[in-house]
């Protein structure tokens, strides 16, 4: 299935509740690995999104900038204290540049997966090597595509239940392509939200080989962000490429 790319359009759909949608990520782990792989030097964040990872980043010391596609979910980040101290440029994070040079990029929540192909996927990689110092860091967080989730192309899985509202997730497979269309459904008391979100999911080996075409090396991969080894049943991972 081909379609038109369009950066902002997860943005337009999701911003007003995408810190809400996020509640269970594990923030406060991230943020400590982040400001450990820094080492006190400027970060700039590709998918900035509403400040979830940055503002925290800021408040303890870091110069931080960002480089987002949806002007709506950085008009929440402005809203919120300090967010209109952070410098975000509004683009393709696969191919926009800012000024500056950063001891770390990153690219957390599965965002890699947001841009349409290998070809852009790869240009992402090199865009951050474009950006790092010698010796600087890319941080990759991601998940780990899992087939077996899949019946005849299709899958459907309950993200999360509460007394407050349902969050459910229908998805349909391209593995020839590489794709996953999904569409999560938001139920709550004041009505049903659909949060439609295609996916380019590439394998670990695969963004390790991208790194390399970009100059980098592998040096860290963990099943989280409080560094837990990565196994055979790990479904997510974090990974720290090095230029």
């Amino acid at each position: 299935m081909t379609q038109v790319f369009d950066v902002s359009t997860y943005g337009r759909a999701i911003a007003d509740i995408y810190d809400t949608t996020m509640a269970g990520a594990a923030t406060e782990a991230a943020v400590d690995r982040l400001c450990e792989l820094a080492g006190g030097l400027p970060v700039l964040e590709f998918g900035i999104g509403t400040g979830r990872l940055a503002l925290p980043l800021a408040a303890r010391g870091l110069t931080v900038v960002g480089v987002d596609g949806s002007a709506d979910m950085v008009e929440v980040l402005r809203s919120k204290p300090g967010g209109d101290r952070i410098p975000v440029t509004i683009g393709d994070f696969a191919a926009t540049r800012v000024e500056g040079d950063f001891n770390l990029v990153v690219l957390a929540i599965n965002t890699i997966f947001a841009l349409p192909s290998q070809d852009a996927q790869v240009d992402c990689f090199r865009n951050a090597a474009a950006h790092l110092r010698p010796g600087g860091r890319f941080v990759v967080e991601a998940w780990i595509p899992d087939m077996a989730a899949f019946h005849n192309g299709t899958a459907l899985r309950l993200v999360s239940l509460s007394e407050d509202g349902v969050l459910a997730e229908a998805a349909r497979l391209s593995p020839a392509d590489q794709m996953m269309y999904t569409t999560k459904v938001r139920m709550t008391s004041d009505g049903l939200r659909l949060l439609p979100a295609n996916h380019r999911y590439a394998w670990p080996s695969e963004l390790d080989l991208m790194a390399r075409l970009a100059g980098m090396e592998r040096e860290h991969r963990w099943a989280d962000w409080n560094g837990a080894p990565f196994t055979d049943d790990s479904r997510t991972h974090v990974s720290v490429y090095r230029l």
